[in-house]
């Protein structure tokens, strides 16, 4: 991997001398009390500030804190006014902004655009404490407070919109959104190196356009500079002819009929002239070596405009865009928006090992902020005992945006570091009772796994390291992990360590040790996991693995069970209506989840989030995985897009649901497949509708007696016959142990 400046190595500002704050200021007079008379950097986040390694404006302020830096929070402010943009007075460098731990879109609806009513980022879940498109109106609010103050931003909101994006909730193609907030400057991905180096920068008395070397940023500029190669982004991945577009690269001017007649200056020689509509156009041949390098390259995108128009160029310019991710092998991107450009550095080089145990090891208060005094704020219940091991995910899986944002290469923290992190849970957090309940990330499994030959990682190019097979030069050795599980479990104090991330099981059935010290010690008679799906074709452009891959892990997870002498059941998530599915991949899904006794209380919808590969499936119903060339020889992807339609495929999931039944059964017929209807064993939905159910396909108000889940089963058998008995209860035929409860 590239060389990289360690973040802990910069000599320190000079405010250093103040010390460490117990919780970082949100108040004037917490300011005082630390004795401050002004905040150098002031970080507005649209969550409730709570001082943990999970909350990306703890991570960011406690970082900036260690080199030095006096830095205040602003948490979930009223936007409606300025006022509470001054709490803290002006800051002497800059604020930082952040929307939170999600995207305020994301955290504000569903994946069927219908509000929700709770926040997990807020004291006792309130809603509303935070605005639509949080970044573009904070920063706007910071503005107004001080003209003159530089505004950064950053965080998930940013990162995965900083660049043209389809966003789901208004049905458009959006521009950055460095454009939309008037920001100075954009910090995409894990930020610690990024955020530092600019602090640092601002300290020196430099000034924005002095920042545009670093890596991780995006910024708005007048023209490319010079000394760099342009090429265009039909070198990196050629689409072919597209029609009628105008090579946007092109430089364009028209000129009169008369004046086209005047002798002109000789042209150079790679320079030539074509006619078009009555204008002309001077095409400017690239002359660029076959050797060029890299951090002389800058790719030039389809502009805003046309991807916004064209959903050829959109998928495109996505497929291009996810080749240009790796940090060994990426180059620059440009992409005009109007009569600018907007310029996106390559991605930060990843974390070393020390310096994620140092991000880990700063000062945290791990715990809210005491201003919230008794408040539940649901997002930190769920992991206080919970230790973040690594990030990163190298599977790649299109509907997710953890690649895009933390990039393939996976950045750990040592033993030492995670075993530290375990004790002081156990000695400092109140209400510990001896359970850690994750040690994970964004996957479960992914600890220590890396490219076997640097080399070959860094000019890799692959869009995932276990799609659409397990890359050979990839190691999967768990065993490490193994030792860790083993090591943390046999803590003084420690009586359980749960494992609650997602599970990889494509990559755990490499190492059946590390399936055997699972299952036997750390789940917690239920492990969910996610194959998402039964049939090859969603799976495929999810870039998931085969539902094969899956019945291989369970029977590891049954056998390894039976000799640990314990009942333990696999919860199995599924998704519904993501592109390239149809109505009969879930009607297959739904009879494998009848056959194998599943009833899935919680049905999970496919949301189209910015930038994510199965976002530009759903927009422009193209694929990407493949070279898009404007042709007949696109790959077209079928995207269930009708609100009927994708509540007709999470009808499918919940089969058991009477309200679910009408739809299904009017769907079934159409689909010449009524042989599934009926009161057998083999039938997937009854022909009977009890009454008080299905109106409207389980949308609209019930008006009778309720048929949840619970009341369903107290009435009816699982075969759709009333019980035998005049007790209520359904017959003794055993239920399957494996449904989800």
């Amino acid at each position: 991997m590239l060389p990289a400046k360690n973040i802990f190595s910069y000599r320190k500002h000079w405010a250093h001398k103040f010390g460490v704050a117990p919780f970082l200021p949100t108040t004037r007079q917490e300011m005082y009390e630390l004795g401050w008379d002004a905040c150098d950097i002031i970080i507005i986040s649209g969550d409730a500030y709570v001082d943990h390694a999970s909350f990306g404006m703890a991570v960011i302020g406690r970082m900036l804190e260690a080199q030095g830096f006096r830095v205040g929070i602003i948490a979930q402010p009223d936007w409606t006014s300025v006022e509470p943009f001054k709490e803290l007075g002006e800051p002497t460098l800059f604020f930082g902004v952040t929307a939170g731990n999600m995207d305020s879109m994301v955290n504000h609806y569903t994946s069927d655009r219908k509000l929700r009513h709770n926040d997990a980022y807020t004291p006792n879940d309130d809603y509303g404490k935070r605005p639509d498109r949080a970044t573009v109106v904070y920063t706007q609010r910071c503005r107004e407070a001080y003209k003159s103050v530089p505004v950064i931003i950053g965080g998930i909101e940013a990162s995965l919109r900083r660049i043209a994006h389809y966003d789901y909730w208004s049905d458009k193609v959006r521009r950055s959104i460095l454009l939309d907030s008037k920001a100075d400057l954009l910090v995409y991905g894990n930020a610690e190196r990024a955020i530092v180096e600019i602090a640092h920068r601002f300290a020196e008395g430099k000034s924005v356009k002095e920042m545009r070397d670093i890596r991780g940023i995006a910024y708005m500029v007048d023209r490319v500079p010079e000394g760099y190669i342009v090429m265009d982004s039909t070198e990196v991945d050629t689409p072919g002819k597209i029609d009628p577009h105008i090579n946007p690269y092109e430089m364009v001017t028209e000129e009169s009929c008369e004046s086209k007649k005047q002798d002109t200056p000789a042209r150079p020689a790679n320079q030539t002239i074509d006619e078009k509509n009555g204008i002309t156009v001077v095409k400017v041949a690239l002359q660029i070596p076959r050797h060029h390098p890299r951090d002389q390259t800058v790719i030039r995108m389809p502009a805003f405009e046309q991807v916004r128009d064209d959903p050829v160029l959109y998928a495109h310019a996505s497929r291009v865009f996810h080749l240009e991710t790796n940090p060994g092998n990426a180059r620059a991107l440009v992409q005009r928006h109007g009569n600018r450009d907007l310029w996106i550095n390559p991605p930060p080089i990843p974390l070393s090992t020390p310096e994620m145990d140092g991000v880990f090891g700063l000062p945290y208060a791990r715990a809210p902020h005491p201003s919230y005094g008794d408040a539940k704020i649901s997002a930190w219940e769920m992991i206080r005992f919970s230790v973040n091991i690594m990030r990163g995910c190298f599977g790649g899986c299109t509907f997710c945006s953890i690649t895009e944002h933390e990039g393939r290469i996976i950045q750990n923290r040592s033993e030492e570091s995670i075993l530290k992190e375990v004790e002081e849970i156990r000695d400092s957090v109140s209400g510990f009772t001896g359970v850690i309940s994750d040690l994970g990330g964004p996957t479960a499994n992914m600890w220590r796994l890396a490219c076997k030959d640097e080399r070959i990682e860094a000019n890799c190019r692959r869009l995932s390291c276990v799609h659409p097979a397990i890359c050979r030069y990839l190691d999967t050795d768990q065993t490490p992990l193994v030792e860790l599980y083993r090591k943390a479990r046999n803590l003084p104090g420690i009586k359980k360590v749960l494992i609650a991330s997602g599970l990889r099981y494509d990559l755990a059935v490499e190492t059946p040790e590390y399936v055997k010290e699972l299952v036997t010690h750390h789940v917690g008679g239920y492990l969910k996991i996610a194959p998402e799906h039964t049939e090859d074709a969603p799976l495929s452009k999810m870039m998931k693995p085969g539902i094969g891959t899956y019945d291989r892990f369970k029977q590891m997870f049954e056998k390894f069970s039976a000799e640990a002498g314990k009942k333990q059941y696999l919860i199995p998530y599924f998704i519904a209506a993501h592109p390239g599915t149809t109505d009969e991949d879930m009607m297959n899904l739904a009879i494998w989840l009848k056959k194998n006794g599943f009833r899935a209380d919680q049905v999970q919808a496919f949301l189209p989030s910015p930038m994510a590969i199965a976002s530009a499936m759903y927009h422009t119903d193209l694929n990407p995985l493949r070279k898009i060339r404007g042709d007949a020889s696109d790959e077209t992807v079928f995207t269930p897009k009708g609100i009927k339609q994708r509540r007709l495929h999470k009808a499918f999931l919940r089969y058991h649901d009477p309200e679910n039944w009408p739809l299904l059964r009017e769907a079934l017929k159409e689909m010449g497949r009524e042989d599934l209807i009926g009161n057998g064993k083999h039938h997937l939905i009854p022909s009977f509708q009890p009454a008080g159910t299905g109106n409207a396909g389980g949308e609209g108000k019930r008006t009778g007696r309720k048929f949840g889940k619970q009341q369903f089963l107290t009435k009816y058998s699982e075969d759709g016959r009333k019980p035998r008995a005049k007790t209520g209860k359904p017959s003794k035929k055993p239920k399957s142990k494996s449904r989800i409860s």
